[in-house]
């Protein structure tokens, strides 16, 4: 269901004064940065699901949370509002001049948008350790509804597309963060269990050593997005493929979010004795359907469809999200696959092939985007989305190799 957040955004901007430009600013830029700098938090749903088996490991868990979200969206705001934005987003990205004020004006509506997801997603690992899996769901529905009414007012209020777009995806992750505090209460009140080893619960060191790997993951991974975006300004076409990067990315993320929480399905249930063989043809099956689905919205029509109809493209833009978007058909279905064995090898505490299996995919990325660089003759957003594609294969390839020498040394 969050898949359906960035296409309806994009819908919306899109259709405002100075579409393309607010556009590329949030699709291409903004967006980008902020996965980024709250890269090190998102596992902490994986952390939450696979450690928080009693009250003082919850404890010791949600504190290391609350120290991480404030050094990151501290660093958020230094980017924003010092001369390290020059930095990073004029001479490292090397954005356009025209992009740069409303660049700085969305970084600063999607400062909340950082710590209110370390927040939610700690919570949601506790509420799915403890089967109450349909109050992630409800979550993630009042989400959108929020983010979907903040898009109607701020709109109608006539704000400009990036405070509409930044503000809105603020006010979602917020509110999803404070309904996935209320259902958790419960559960950290009366349910969590007192430690059977307190001394060995409090200690930090034994938490970093976990997470760490889990925590660089997603870094790496988040860190191919201002990759791409510093590709992209330096190929043709450049902030036309920043513009087409927002919608298309969007489609992709859709396609492609129910098998980025498989991963969390993985770890809660591998070890018990008759899921593993049907979490695999799960996994497998669901990802062929979503690429599948992603195949057809391919086809030149419906491709033009999605972009010109759905997402308010004009045709030139419409174009080039058609020609690129094919070449992302099997992300889907490599997203299963990756979360398949890295739920695996979470589970069993091998963070640090997963660590390694994204370092793997970000290095194959960067290669794929520096030759589309080199070349100078294809556009940003095709390369960006061939590299993309390549980095999730050669992921997922790893992935597999060392859950498979895992099942044999388990063997």
């Amino acid at each position: 269901m969050m898949g359906l957040e960035l296409p309806a955004i994009a819908a919306v901007i899109s259709r405002l004064p100075q579409g393309e430009a607010m556009l590329a600013a949030f699709g291409g830029v903004v967006f980008p940065l902020g996965l980024l700098i709250e890269a090190p938090i998102i596992m902490m749903l994986a952390a939450s699901t696979a450690q928080a088996r009693d009250a003082i490991a919850w404890h010791r868990l949600n504190r290391w949370m609350h120290i991480t979200s404030a050094a990151l969206t501290a660093l958020f705001a230094l980017i924003a509002l010092t001369p390290l934005f020059d930095l990073v987003v004029g001479t490292m990205l090397e954005v356009p001049d025209t992009l740069h004020d409303a660049v700085r004006l969305g970084m600063l509506w999607l400062l909340p948008w950082t710590w209110a997801i370390a927040d939610r997603r700690t919570r949601q690992g506790l509420l799915i350790r403890h089967n109450r899996k349909i109050a992630v769901a409800q979550g993630t529905g009042i989400r959108l509804l929020a983010t979907g009414t903040a898009l109607t007012v701020l709109a109608l209020m006539d704000a400009s597309g990036i405070v509409v777009a930044c503000g809105a995806l603020s006010v979602g992750v917020l509110t999803e963060a404070a309904w996935a505090r209320w259902a958790a209460r419960h559960i950290v009140r009366d349910i969590l269990p007192a430690a059977t080893d307190p001394s060995a619960a409090r200690s930090l060191g034994k938490l970093v050593v976990f997470y760490l790997p889990l925590a660089l993951t997603p870094m790496l991974v988040l860190l191919a997005q201002p990759l791409g975006t510093a590709g992209m300004t330096r190929m043709p076409e450049a902030i036309a493929s920043m513009a087409v990067w927002a919608p298309l990315n969007g489609l992709v993320f859709l396609t492609r979010s129910s098998g980025m929480a498989f991963n969390e399905v993985v770890i809660a249930h591998h070890h018990e004795a008759q899921w593993p063989a049907a979490l695999r043809r799960f996994g497998h099956g669901m990802g062929a359907l979503w690429s599948c689905a992603l195949a057809c919205i391919s086809v030149p029509a419906l491709g033009l469809l999605w972009f010109g109809t759905v997402q308010g493209l004009d045709p030139a833009l419409c174009e080039l999200g058609s020609s690129a978007l094919w070449l992302a058909i099997p992300i889907p279905w490599l997203t299963f696959v990756q979360s398949l064995y890295q739920g695996q090898l979470v589970a069993a505490g091998r963070t640090g092939a997963v660590t390694i299996a994204v370092g793997l995919y970000l290095g194959l990325t960067g290669l794929v985007i520096a030759a589309g660089v080199l070349h100078g003759g294809f556009s940003g957003l095709v390369v960006v989305v061939t590299a993309t594609t390549a980095g999730n294969g050669l992921q997922a390839l790893w992935l597999w190799h060392r859950a498979r020498l895992l099942g044999t040394q388990a063997g």
